[in-house]
């Protein structure tokens, strides 16, 4: 039986791009009054795979959280906004950003945290699966594209030498 792995038509960064928001309570913290980062490596994770359902209309898993930075401590009661977007697309491959801010009560938003994850596109039977091509239509997402790129070079470079 031949296997259909033709990707749909590409796809625009936009049409996928997913905000998630929370507010900070008591089960979220740590014992330093914090949030735990591990819930939000969790909501990233979610974030994330939203981003890439939708980019490639199909269910995905992900397969390495490439680079996670946190910047500052988010605590009880504030406002986090986590906002993810397509940045680099492979045949079965799919690149995510997902930015973390506190969002301060004017408004105001402070990136507490930055992650790129890689998901990969699965068929009926969880094989990978060809995804859409991602459309660039401005420098910031010709950037990130070309960053992508090098950045998946580099974990192929890392996997073969067995890091």
């Amino acid at each position: 039986m031949e296997q259909n792995n033709q990707a749909a038509p590409a796809k625009a960064v936009a049409e996928s791009r997913t905000e998630q928001v929370q507010i900070i309570l008591n089960s979220h913290i740590n014992g330093n009054k914090r949030l735990f980062g591990g819930k939000l490596m969790e909501w990233i994770d979610t974030v994330g795979a939203v981003v890439a359902r939708r980019h490639s209309g199909r269910e995905v898993t992900t397969a390495c959280i490439d680079n996670l930075q946190f910047r500052a401590a988010v605590v009880i009661n504030s406002t986090v906004v986590l906002i993810g977007k397509m940045t680099y697309v492979g045949r079965t491959s799919m690149e995510v950003r997902v930015d973390t801010f506190v969002e301060h009560l004017d408004g105001q938003r402070e990136l507490v945290n930055t992650a790129y994850m890689v998901f990969v596109a699965l068929d009926e039977h969880q094989r990978p699966v060809a995804v859409p091509k991602l459309l660039v239509q401005n420098e910031q997402e010709r950037y990130e594209f070309e960053s992508g790129a090098r950045r998946q070079q580099l974990r192929k470079e890392r996997r073969h030498q067995g890091y």
